[in-house]
């Protein structure tokens, strides 16, 4: 049985990808943002997961105003960063893990929950950021990411509550994962 042991949550601002990606972290105006991600940069070193479930929005790059999933599940084994306009971050490609990801959607679509389920994107600073500041600058991120992309671009968006009842139905999919 799989499980959940750790949640973060963190801004994706893309001047905070743009700062890494240039050398700017250790400059005053950036110095305390760094500075405040030391802590998670460590637990995760002693605490490194098997795999991440990373919740983030899309910003028109895997999808576009013709077409935005309220729920979209990355099953992939690979995602590249997207050019958002001036080029790729040059950060590491993203292992997925497809097993885990199909078992996850299949899971919360029998308990109820419509997700669109997608075999190829590249992923954006709304992913690529948080891993960033979850792990500096690496060659290769410490582990798979299943990405997760909820709509908050194009009304109507999901409410709270439904947010909340999604996620524990994905604790419930993870939890029977063997």
């Amino acid at each position: 049985m799989a499980r959940i042991t750790a949640s973060l949550y963190t801004s994706h601002v893309p001047a905070i990808g743009a700062a890494f990606d240039l050398g700017k972290t250790g400059e005053p105006y950036w110095q305390k943002v760094f500075a405040g991600y030391e802590f998670t940069k460590d637990w995760l070193r002693d605490n490194r997961p098997d795999v991440i479930f990373l919740v983030y929005n899309d910003h028109a790059t895997a999808f576009s105003l013709e077409i935005i999933p309220t729920f979209a599940i990355g099953t992939a084994a690979e995602y590249q960063p997207a050019d958002e306009g001036w080029g790729p971050r040059p950060v590491p490609t993203v292992a997925g893990h497809p097993e885990l990801a199909s078992h996850i959607a299949q899971s919360v679509i029998q308990q109820d929950f419509d997700l669109t389920i997608v075999n190829r994107m590249d992923v954006d600073h709304g992913l690529t950021v948080p891993l960033s500041l979850a792990f500096g600058q690496v060659d290769a991120w410490p582990c798979p990411v299943i990405p997760f992309a909820v709509n908050v671009v194009q009304y109507p968006v999901p409410s709270g509550q439904r947010c909340f009842n999604l996620g524990r139905a994905i604790r419930r999919a993870v939890e029977s994962y063997d």
